[in-house]
């Protein structure tokens, strides 16, 4: 498929198994969930530990630099230097949240102001959590101790009900308390390191932006082609059956004008054929009627191109994306019959979980064009609908095209 390529990459979605990235690997295999649990539980052990250095860096920090911080005319000097000595412990903080946590965050300058409130605010977190974790510990003893009175037989039921109702109970608040603190440490450095809410706001709004701009670009060029179609194909022969016509009512001979009408009739048809391609490129009924599986079947029969199609979608799709999933076909058939000189074409449409997953591969030459028209449009088509399109087009082939569409 040379004529046109796209290669874009949007929010993450997943990714469909099997061959659907020529380029990339096999998908890795989950980490199982035990050790990533324990993975995880001794990230919120060692950061209640490293709280109480960041509490004592505060209590003598603050103590050395609590008057300069309170005159205006040092305090810009008194901070820059907290920020500077908290700098150190945040980077490590920011290196257990990805070791034991497996977060990622970009490499940027964090200014001062917020390195100093994160490195407060986790303090505090980290303090707390060893509290909620030694009640937890606590609790456990007494559980302990509890099970030991049970064996001895020194605990009659009644008390037995009540400590177990009070101890479930305790253990619910620890438990949801842990995961709290858990969930704002993980927002603590997200907000600091990461981008933050208001800036993933932001980047969503812009996205936004180039999708409904890119949207209106596609529209206008699908717009521009069909005036195209219209003017160089159905005008040009229906100027042609006028004249036919024409000819035909000045004829001087029963014979000439029989000719002439029967030519007439001919180009009729194939005018009338080359409007209702013209119609079907625009939006095909049978997306409607039918349903997308037909749609495709009449793909691949108006295709010089042998076409293959692997259809496993059991239940109804939404429109909007079942709309998607035959123009991305039907793009990519087209392109494969036209500029790759391509003698097969596979294509697969499958759902992995909430998202449909098309490809379409042809054995032709390759080497798309990055700057093509027709696939640029499908990008525009798939990104408005939060999805991804990939080209994978080596020269010598072969070209694969793959879309995921969300479904949900």
């Amino acid at each position: 498929m040379q004529g046109d390529s796209a290669d874009t990459t949007t929010r993450p979605l997943p990714t469909a198994p099997g061959p659907a990235r020529p380029e990339a690997g096999p998908p890795e295999a989950p980490p199982p969930f035990f050790p990533s649990l324990l993975l995880r539980a001794a990230g919120t052990l060692l950061g209640c530990l490293t709280a109480l250095p960041g509490l004592l860096y505060f209590a003598v920090a603050g103590t050395l630099l609590g008057p300069l911080l309170l005159w205006p005319r040092t305090r810009r000097h008194a901070l820059a230097a907290l920020a500077a000595g908290a700098r150190r412990p945040a980077a490590l903080e920011r290196r257990r949240r990805s070791v034991f946590f497996g977060d990622r965050f970009p490499d940027r300058a964090v200014p001062d102001r917020r390195i100093l409130r994160y490195f407060a605010a986790r303090t505090c977190a980290g303090l707390v959590t060893g509290i909620v974790v030694g009640l937890l510990v606590f609790g456990t003893a007494l559980a302990g101790l509890l099970a030991a009175g049970l064996v001895r037989g020194t605990l009659g039921w009644r008390e037995l009900l009540t400590q177990t109702l009070l101890g479930g109970v305790l253990l619910f608040l620890d438990v949801q308390g842990l995961l709290a603190l858990e969930a704002f440490d993980a927002r603590l450095a997200r907000e600091c390191f990461g981008p933050s809410e208001r800036e993933l706001m932001q980047r969503r709004i812009d996205e936004l932006a180039a999708s409904r701009a890119a949207v209106l670009q596609a529209v206008d060029a699908e717009r521009r082609r069909i005036e195209r179609d219209l003017h160089d194909g159905v005008q040009q022969r229906l100027v042609a059956l006028a004249m036919l016509l024409g000819r035909a009512r000045r004829g001087r001979t029963p014979e000439q004008a029989d000719s002439l009408l029967e030519q007439a009739h001919q180009e009729s048809q194939e005018v009338l054929t080359e409007l209702r391609e013209v119609a079907w490129r625009v939006y095909p009924t049978a997306l409607d009627t039918l349903g997308l599986q037909e749609a495709l079947a009449g793909v691949s029969e108006r295709c010089a191109v042998p076409v293959r199609t692997d259809f496993a979608i059991a239940g109804p799709l939404p429109v909007s994306v079942g709309t998607a999933a035959y123009f991305v076909v039907s793009e990519s058939v087209t392109n494969a019959a036209k500029h790759s000189a391509a003698t097969e074409v596979l294509v697969s449409v499958r759902k992995h979980g909430p998202v449909l997953v098309v490809r379409v591969e042809d054995d032709g030459v390759g080497g798309a064009d990055p700057a093509g028209v027709g696939l640029t449009g499908l990008h525009s088509r798939v990104r408005a609908l939060d999805g991804r399109l990939h080209v994978h087009s080596p020269l010598g082939g072969p070209t694969t095209i793959t879309a995921e569409l969300p479904c949900a």
